[in-house]
Parts: C-alpha cells; structure tokens; sequence
C-alpha cells in the first residue's frame, strides 16, 4: 500500500475573538488533511468560520491556537523570509471580488506577484502565455479591468494565482460576483487544471454547483467540521451535485438553512 504525503495539515485549529465572557469561536478545532492533487471544498453557512479558516491559512491572520503544516512544515514558525516565500509563491489566492488593480492590464495584474518576489521574467512570460491560452483570457492581456466582464476579470485572477506555480491554491468564493456561464466556465477551468496538472485546491464555496466540480468536501458549522463526502469513483458531476443538495436538505430542510 502506498501512502502518500499530506500537501496540507491543518491541527486543531481555533481562532477566538472577543474577550473572556464575550468570546467568538470562529474556529473551534478545526482538523484536515489535503493530499496532492486534491480539489477539496469547503461549505457551511456565514459565519460558519470557513473564510477565517482560509486567512489562517494564507498567513492574513493568524490562529490562536493550532497548527498549519505545508509539506511537514510549520507555517507559524516560518522566519521573515520564509513566510514571504509561502505567501508569494508557495501558495496562490483567488478572491470572489477578484482584486484586480484598476490601473494595471491583465498582464500586469498576472504578472505583478512576480515582480514583487523577484521572479525570472522568462520563465514566467512562457507561463503567461500558456495559462492565458488555456483560460482563454489572450485576447484581453493589454486590457484594464474596466473593459473586462466579470468572467474575464476571474479567469485574469485565476492566471495571476497560478503563475508562480504554488503548491496549493487558495479559493474564496471564486464563482460569488459571477452569473451562472461564467462561474460553469471558470470552475471547469479550475477541474481542468486540477485534473490534468495536479494542482492542488482549496475552495471555500457556498454553492453547490461549484462544489460539485470537487472530489471531497468538509462542511463546517460554529467553527467545527462536522461532515464529509467524498465524489465515488466513476461518479457523474451530476450525480455528486444531487448528493449535495440532498445531504444539505436533510441537515437544514434546504439548502437556504444551512448555506
């Protein structure tokens, strides 16, 4: 039996605010492994805890206890330079308002995470031109964000989370600001790369669509993992959609309740 390495341990993870006798447990012992190549979701209603336990992860806040290892090692322990390299190139972020800089092209706002961390220029213009290719964004590299449709917009935020090659990406919401064409197009996009490139992901999520392009989910509540599913092997998307709703109906009475 072959046992793989985890990418991503996420140990007891809780994250309070407030003080004693007014204390908010955002997180409450949040435990998970990722594998490589996983395309894992996260759901649960708002304020659930599932955005707080993304931010822990990228390093935006910080827990109040618990731990996060990439690839065996302590994020929390990471020196200055250390923590600059996961955030700038270990890890990629796609945002459900996408980020975008108003006064940068679609090249720029890819490019600029490598600018910042001092990246061979070479290397990623070939990258460039390969994912802008694939999500089919080439057309609009020399464009600012206000030319581009919001589906636009996310497939340029998904290109600049992947062109430094993370080990794992980091996905909020990514379909939230899209209407129903362009979130099916970008979130095929995102299985495609996960499936023919093993690129890891991470992808908060309240809708089931988009979480039915994963092959496990977690679903979170009051800052506690509570359930999971997994995609069967050899399992239509459309198959693994209908679990969802039906598993969402019978904890909530639909799917209102519970996302």
């Amino acid at each position: 039996m072959i046992i793989q390495e985890k990418i991503l341990e996420v140990q007891d993870l809780q994250k309070y605010y407030g003080k004693k006798y007014n204390l908010t447990k955002a997180l409450n012992g949040v435990s998970f492994d990722i594998l490589p190549g996983e395309f894992l979701g996260i759901m649960g209603p708002s304020g659930s805890g599932k955005t707080t336990l993304l931010n822990c992860i990228a390093t935006t806040i910080k827990p109040t206890s618990g731990r996060v290892l990439l690839n065996g090692k302590n994020i929390s322990a990471f020196d200055s330079k250390d923590l600059a390299k996961y955030r700038g190139s270990r890890i990629g972020y796609l945002f459900q308002d996408f980020e975008l800089l108003d006064n940068l092209t679609g090249q720029e706002n890819i490019l600029l995470p490598l600018s910042i961390h001092g990246m061979d220029f070479v290397k990623a213009r070939t990258k460039l031109d390969e994912l802008a290719g694939y999500l089919e964004i080439t057309d609009i590299l020399n464009k600012f964000p206000s030319q581009m449709s919001g589906g636009q917009k996310q497939r340029v935020a998904a290109a600049r989370s992947l062109i430094s090659d993370p080990d794992i990406v980091l996905a909020d919401e990514p379909t939230g600001a899209l209407d129903t064409r362009s979130a099916k197009t970008l979130m095929n996009k995102l299985e495609g790369i996960n499936r023919n490139s093993g690129r890891t992901i991470l992808m908060v999520t309240h809708d089931p669509n988009a979480a039915s392009f994963c092959s496990r989910i977690l679903f979170i509540q009051d800052g506690v993992i509570f359930h999971e599913m997994r995609s069967k092997h050899d399992e239509s998307r459309e198959k693994f959609y209908e679990r969802i709703l039906k598993l969402l109906a019978q904890l909530g009475g639909g799917s209102a309740n519970v996302l």
